[in-house]
């Protein structure tokens, strides 16, 4: 049993470092010889036999210098086109990026000039970030896919290139929020207050505007709290008037319920001010 195992293990590693050799042999052998050759013909050949087997890492080699050498050939804006795919495929975003902005320059009435202009936006999408990180893409995605919306009215990708505007502006409330809750978390419940505000002004349509209501209320309950005595019956007010302005806003929310409690506990510490101030005048 001992022997058959290692022999097992023996044709097993005999094949891997024979796959081995074929890659990194004979095939890379025969990559450098194309690397080498002064025929262009040739080279575009392999240039795209490797682009059609989907290894864009050799074809994006051949196609960079074919690039340079045959800018006024016929097959420029074919070589443009895949170059600019290689970068996409390995995931080279930001060069992608600049070689759909060059292909459309230098091909304005190509027929491919739409498909060129989406994938240029998407490549600002493709480096969108995390929400927690810096959005500069994530904004730039929505003003580039704004565009083609505008250049290309009857495009058939529109529709794509609205539903990844959503998602970028959905990334972008998600950062606003978690800011806003992060100040709350440690405590700054003015800034707190003023992110969600702002949230709500710029997303109106929101389907958590009635949270962000919330999130304003305890904010500003908490900030009122926290004053300085002489300060405190005043902040409370404009807990109050929060409070009755979500009500107005959002009769059916499901948050109703929280949001009167703070009201009515608001109303009873405010009350119970007034009454302090009636026994220090008498």
């Amino acid at each position: 049993m001992r022997v058959l195992i290692l022999l097992l293990i023996t044709a097993v590693f005999l094949s891997s470092c024979t796959g081995g050799f074929l890659i990194f042999g004979k095939k890379g052998e025969n990559f450098n010889k194309i690397l080498k050759s002064t025929d262009y013909d040739y080279k575009l050949r392999m240039a795209e036999k490797y682009y059609i087997n989907k290894d864009y890492n050799h074809a994006q080699q051949l196609y960079d210098e074919l690039f340079r050498v045959l800018k006024a050939s016929d097959h420029f804006e074919d070589i443009y086109y895949k170059l600019a795919y290689c970068a996409y495929y390995l995931r080279d975003y930001m060069n992608a990026e600049n070689l759909f902005k060059g292909f459309v320059e230098a091909f304005p009435n190509s027929p491919r000039s739409e498909e060129i202009d989406y994938m240029r936006a998407y490549s600002f999408y493709m480096q969108s970030p995390k929400s927690e990180l810096d959005q500069t893409n994530t904004t730039k995605t929505m003003g580039f896919m704004q565009a083609f919306i505008s250049t290309h009215p009857g495009s058939e990708r529109i529709k794509d290139a609205t539903a990844i505007i959503d998602k970028c502006r959905a990334k972008l409330e998600l950062k606003d929020f978690e800011s806003g809750q992060l100040y709350f978390d440690v405590g700054q419940f003015k800034a707190a207050a003023i992110v969600f505000g702002g949230l709500m002004n710029t997303y109106p349509d929101s389907e958590k505007s009635d949270e962000y209501k919330l999130y304003i209320i305890r904010s500003d309950f908490e900030y009122a709290n926290k004053s300085v005595e002489y300060k405190k019956e005043e902040r409370y007010e404009v807990v109050i008037t929060e409070c009755n302005d979500f009500l107005d806003r959002f009769p059916d929310s499901k948050l109703k319920k929280t949001v009167k409690d703070y009201l009515n506990s608001t109303t009873s510490i405010i009350k119970s001010f007034k009454n302090e101030q009636v026994k220090k005048a008498s």
